[in-house]
């Protein structure tokens, strides 16, 4: 997957998970690119650890594992910085 394509795929993975954590009015659209981006490292190590693969799944398997990693990011960030929705 080239580069472009991480940066359009980790901006929509992290806008959709700042409106499933409901944290979207504190976040732009770096920090949407950003944890997106990290949010689809984590999500494919946690999904691998279960033994579930996207791989074959494309570019929407690609979106779902990054806005599941992007979720738990959040979650966590919320968790450690004791922040409330």
């Amino acid at each position: 997957m080239g580069f472009l394509a991480w940066i359009v795929i980790g901006g929509l993975a992290g806008w959709l998970a700042s409106l499933i954590m409901k944290t979207n009015d504190k976040q732009g659209l770096i920090l949407n690119i950003v944890v997106g981006i990290i949010g689809g490292y984590l999500g494919g190590w946690l999904l691998g650890m279960f033994g579930v693969s996207a791989a074959g799944f494309g570019l929407f398997g690609s979106l779902i594992t990054a806005v599941v990693g992007a979720c738990v990011l959040l979650l966590l960030v919320k968790l450690v910085t004791g922040r409330k929705s």
